[in-house]
């Protein structure tokens, strides 16, 4: 096992190392839950495979009373691009002369899964018999089209009545230093594809066509121009952008005989999606369009304005940083969508984003034995004051 110029590895850092050697790129996950599995049992979990189509999930609990706190992540990562193009091998973790831990996955997200494990560990080892249950929720499908992860996961858990009061996410939340930032919701998306029909011809005789072009420019501007809500105190306010826009042959003197447009709103909790539709909907009829809509819900969103979960991450920053942390529903969606609709209180927490999904991946090393102490706090405030006799 490598060591850092000084002294040996620490758990945590072990963890990552051997987590991020593994080539997990979605939906494979390469024995990274083996893994992680192995060292829960070890712990008294009781622990749940729940594969679901090519992707493999687990659900680990431990304890038999009380709350039950969900640490919450996945083992895929994204590709990672030609590794020429990176300094170091993308899975051959290393830390440099610098104390940053580099390769795919650091920062999003094994890094925050093995700090996850080594602080249950710490936790379960100095309070063996704590209040309230500890789970793992684990998939191999966040990066991806994540239907036959998380989001099967909860329903399997909801078919069960199963309770899960909080959650943390590993998501990689902070900005400018480990901790800055809490992520306490997410905004909500929704994608819609958009055809509209015109009649293909000449250009040189356009009463005899039907441009989809010209007839869906205006009822495009429109809704790029309305005001769909003010957002509130915990989201800004809803945005509507156009990602794609296709039409014509690739011929100067053909009409197109049709139009398709790609946009996505990100909304916050003033609209529901399905006022969205029907407001979009009401535009595009009111332009005459001939059209068919095709709608996305990627995810509603979530918020955890406040309550124990939120007080106790706060508190958990501040014990082990000295610094407070700002809570945030700024980034685009995670897994936690889909546990907050079990009621769960939900809150992101990991480490610096700066580099996730980019080449040449990286964080400082320390902050991954750092966010486990965040961890463990955490733990100690939710549950160590209510330990069994």
């Amino acid at each position: 096992m490598p060591t850092t110029e000084s002294q040996p590895l620490s758990p945590t850092l072990e963890l990552a190392i051997d987590l991020m050697a593994r080539p997990s790129v979605t939906p494979d996950d390469e024995g990274c839950q083996a893994l992680m599995i192995e060292r829960l049992d070890a712990l008294g979990f009781h622990t749940e495979r729940l594969p679901f189509g090519d992707v493999d999930n687990f659900w680990a609990v431990r304890g038999h009373h009380g709350p039950v706190l969900a640490f919450a992540g996945h083992t895929d990562v994204v590709p990672s691009g030609p590794h020429t193009s990176w300094d170091t091998p993308p899975f051959e973790p290393s830390i440099d002369a610098q104390g940053m831990l580099r390769g795919r996955g650091a920062a999003d997200m094994k890094g925050s899964l093995a700090a996850m494990i080594t602080a249950v560990e710490r936790f379960v080892a100095a309070h063996p018999e704590h209040h309230g249950k500890l789970a793992f929720l684990i998939t191999s499908d966040e990066e991806g089209p994540a239907v036959d992860g998380t989001r099967a996961v909860v329903e399997h858990l909801r078919e069960r009545h199963e309770r899960l009061d909080y959650c943390i996410v590993g998501e990689p939340s902070s900005t400018e230093r480990l901790g800055d930032v809490i992520k306490n919701g997410r905004r909500g998306s929704l994608g819609g594809v958009l055809h509209v029909k015109g009649v293909q011809g000449h250009v040189a005789y356009p009463h005899l066509a039907a441009n989809p072009i010209h007839a869906a420019t205006p009822a495009l501007d429109a809704l790029v121009g309305e005001h769909w809500d003010d957002g509130n105190a915990f989201f800004p306010a809803t945005s509507f952008q156009i990602s794609n826009v296709r039409a014509g042959t690739g011929a100067t003197n053909v009409i197109p005989g049709e139009l398709e447009a790609v946009f996505n709103f990100r909304y916050s909790t003033e609209v529901t999606h399905q006022q969205l539709r029907e407001r979009t909907e009401a535009i595009l009829d009111a332009h005459g369009l001939d059209y068919r809509l095709d709608w996305t819900l990627n995810g509603e969103p979530f918020l955890t304005a406040e309550g124990e979960l939120v007080e106790a991450a706060i508190s958990g920053v501040e014990t082990v940083t000295g610094k407070q942390p700002a809570l945030s529903t700024s980034g685009g969606t995670s897994d936690g969508r889909f546990i907050a609709t079990l009621g769960s209180q939900v809150v992101e927490l990991g480490p610096l984003n700066a580099t996730i999904h980019q080449v040449n991946e990286r964080v400082r090393a320390a902050d991954l034995d750092t966010l486990s102490e965040i961890y463990e706090a955490i733990l100690v405030h939710l549950f160590a004051n209510g330990e069994a006799n």
